[in-house]
């Protein structure tokens, strides 16, 4: 049975789950576990520590390449080098390597803690790691500030949605019941494992939403909070209001964490 952390490197891989009939994608995982094991490696290392044939091997790969998890490179020659093309081996990219458990979230959470204990703990620990969490969503939303204010405001939570997703957030705007507003969905969060922790990264993150949009909004639900998609109500903007250049000292964004 395959474990749970080799699945979540597989989804995160874009490699779909097992087929019960052939395994092809558990193999596919597999063929990129090896590489990331043993280091980059040809057809032949692979086929002879997988158990597979070298066509297999092959077919693998050519998936693999094709969705930017593995590369192939000329392997590197220590000493002299006889006649011939250097072999080719396969080599993990960036993007595949990132699959894998990297414990990044461990290192976010330490930082955070140190932060909070720097600080002297308690509330002034808290408001340390609050006034991080503000300067880095002020950070990370300031390019979207430029296509937010340039859209109607009809379109501005469309518009933050777009350059969301484009920083890797998977999110989408659109009707909230009732037409009262949008709801703006983040089907992806890079720090929710942190979050839970720190919930100031999300209240943060809200109210910079607000400073954005020129308007309040409410954190609905999170995926740090347990919930299957973080998702942020944003009611109908006056018409001709414009987004907030600087924080406000007051913000009705919601308290949940995210």
């Amino acid at each position: 049975m395959k474990k749970v952390g080799e699945a979540r490197e597989e989804a995160l891989m874009g490699i779909p789950q097992d087929d019960p009939a052939t395994g092809e994608h558990s193999t596919r995982g597999r063929v990129a576990r090896s590489i990331l094991d043993h280091g980059p490696s040809t057809v032949a290392e692979l086929a002879d520590r997988l158990g597979l044939t070298a066509a297999a091997v092959r077919r693998h790969l050519d998936a693999l390449v094709a969705d930017a998890v593995v590369e192939p490179r000329d392997k590197r020659v220590y000493g002299s080098r006889g006649r011939g093309r250097p072999a080719k081996v396969f080599a993990l990219t960036d993007c595949g390597r990132d699959a894998f458990d990297q414990s990044y979230d461990k290192l976010a959470a330490d930082a955070l803690h140190w932060i909070a204990s720097a600080a002297g703990g308690g509330e002034r620990g808290e408001a340390a790691v609050a006034a991080f969490a503000r300067a880095r969503a002020a950070a990370q939303t300031d390019p979207y500030r430029a296509p937010v204010g340039e859209a109607d405001p009809e379109g501005r939570a469309a518009a933050l949605a777009d350059a969301l997703s484009a920083d890797g957030y998977a999110a989408a705007a659109r009707s909230a019941p009732g037409g009262a507003g949008e709801q703006l969905c983040q089907h992806h969060c890079p720090v929710a494992h942190v979050a839970e922790q720190f919930p100031q990264l999300c209240e943060a993150e809200t109210e910079a939403f607000s400073h954005l949009l020129g308007t309040h909004v409410q954190r609905l639900a999170t995926i740090a909070h347990g919930d299957g998609v973080c998702t942020t109500f944003i009611p109908r903007t006056p018409h001709g209001a414009a987004p907030q250049t600087t924080p406000t000292t007051q913000s009705t964004a919601g308290r949940n964490p995210a």
